[in-house]
């Protein structure tokens, strides 16, 4: 039986320290769980060094690496949004009801059949029973929780209201995967429909038409415009699999998409973000989105007691708009000159004067984190018809195109043999 010295933090958020006798730390821990306390520092006595939150757990097991973690995920499957949804719901829950974070933990642990999930609350469970604070264990997993569900996770913590932020912060990520959910299945039977007439009329011009056009006799300069592109196209499509400049060009344009889109994803980041929110209708979905997205998360960090300038910095990465993202820094920055958070929001231009005004009365009242979440909804539901209105005309602008393709390679195909017709019938 040793004797350890903790500090932890209680239900009601207050700080508290002293000794507790137990066999061994995984013990220490649970009794002082049991008795409500979250272990923030955990010393035994007579060792002479403290198991910090980013040490070493208890018998001397060494931390996973950041890679062999990787490797992890790679070998057991990633852990979706939706998986990170349902464990956030469950934790809301369990914690509700007044079980222990361990205890909490250990079930969701039973509960998971995917491995990923599994192992990730294996290491979850350990590392909190080791000492560690929730929100540290999760940041070891940082390819899975973001900014914004550390830093509610950790507010939670330290102020004793982890079943609020748990519950706030599940009902912001239910949000999001419904509007992942809706984009994807209003979008997946146009984009099914346009691939395949895509594939068909590739197929009508590299298998087909050669053959069609073969019984006409017309020379290529004789043919009509639309006639020749077409062959042009064909020659090239075919090319592309059957000679070596060909599939140097294919390798070509594989490799430039990619670098495109790594492009897109870093340095010209700005610049594809700026485009998303010029292009008709979806800019406007685009930040309709994001200023939902900013009044929830702002309402929800501030109501947990973050500061304004903290909350700024953790909901600039939850936008989705790198432009927009910048934007709430530079209203950071004239926050923290001593500037009024409505101000700087309204220069800006990307924001609506609703949200400016309410953050106005916020200020003015001392209710800005009840005012934002209440006009959250608001903006959920403007953000809702806007993605309504774009799903109702992105599949009848896919069709016009389809329309369009298909009436091209029909008309080009028939016009040769219609002119030879006509010439005959002169003759």
């Amino acid at each position: 039986m040793g004797q350890f010295s903790y500090k932890a933090v209680d239900r009601g958020g207050a700080h508290v320290a002293g000794l507790v006798d137990a066999a061994d730390r995984r013990s220490a821990v649970a009794a002082l769980t049991g008795q409500g306390h979250f272990v923030m520092e955990l010393i035994e006595k007579g060792q002479g060094h403290e198991a910090s939150p980013s040490g070493p757990s208890a018998a001397g097991s060494s931390e996973p690496s950041a890679a062999s973690g990787f490797v992890d995920y790679l070998r057991n499957g990633r852990v979706a949004s939706r998986d990170v949804l349902a464990m956030t719901t469950q934790l809301s829950t369990a914690v509700r009801a007044g079980l222990p974070l361990l205890n909490c933990l250990e079930l969701m642990r039973k509960q998971q059949r995917k491995p990923a999930m599994k192992r990730m609350f294996e290491r979850l469970t350990k590392d909190v029973s080791g000492g560690k604070s929730l929100s540290e264990a999760l940041s070891e997993h940082g390819r899975v929780f973001n900014a914004l569900y550390l830093s509610m996770i950790r507010v939670g913590e330290t102020g004793g209201i982890l079943e609020q932020t748990s519950t706030q912060l599940a009902m912001i990520l239910a949000r999001e995967e419904k509007i992942k959910s809706n984009m994807k299945t209003a979008a997946a039977y146009p984009i099914f429909l346009l691939g395949l007439g895509m594939a068909s009329a590739i197929l009508v011009v590299t298998v087909m038409l050669p053959k069609i056009l073969g019984t006409v006799d017309m020379s290529t300069a004789a043919m009509p415009l639309p006639t020749r592109i077409l062959l042009s196209a064909s020659h090239f499509f075919r090319g592309l699999f059957t000679s070596v400049a060909g599939w140097i060009t294919l390798t070509i344009l594989i490799a430039g998409f990619f670098a495109l889109r790594k492009w897109t994803r870093t340095k010209g980041r700005v610049q594809w973000d700026a485009f998303r929110l010029k292009i008709p209708v979806l800019g406007s979905v685009l930040r309709t989105i994001a200023v939902g997205r900013f009044a929830r998360t702002l309402g929800a960090l501030t109501q947990g007691g973050v500061t304004i300038l903290e909350s700024l910095a953790v909901v600039r990465d939850t936008l989705g708009n790198e432009v927009l993202a910048r934007e709430v820094d530079q209203v950071a920055e004239k926050v923290k000159r001593g500037e009024s958070l409505a101000d700087p929001l309204e220069q800006s231009g990307y924001f609506p004067p609703l949200l400016v005004q309410i953050v106005a009365i916020g200020e003015q009242t001392g209710k800005l984190d009840e005012l934002l979440l209440n006009a959250a909804d608001t903006f959920d539901s403007d953000a809702d018809a806007a993605i309504s209105r774009f799903m109702s005309l992105f599949p009848a602008v896919l069709i016009l195109v389809l329309a369009i393709v298909i009436g091209f390679v029909i008309a080009a195909a028939l016009l040769p043999i219609v002119m030879m017709s006509l010439g005959a019938g002169a003759v």
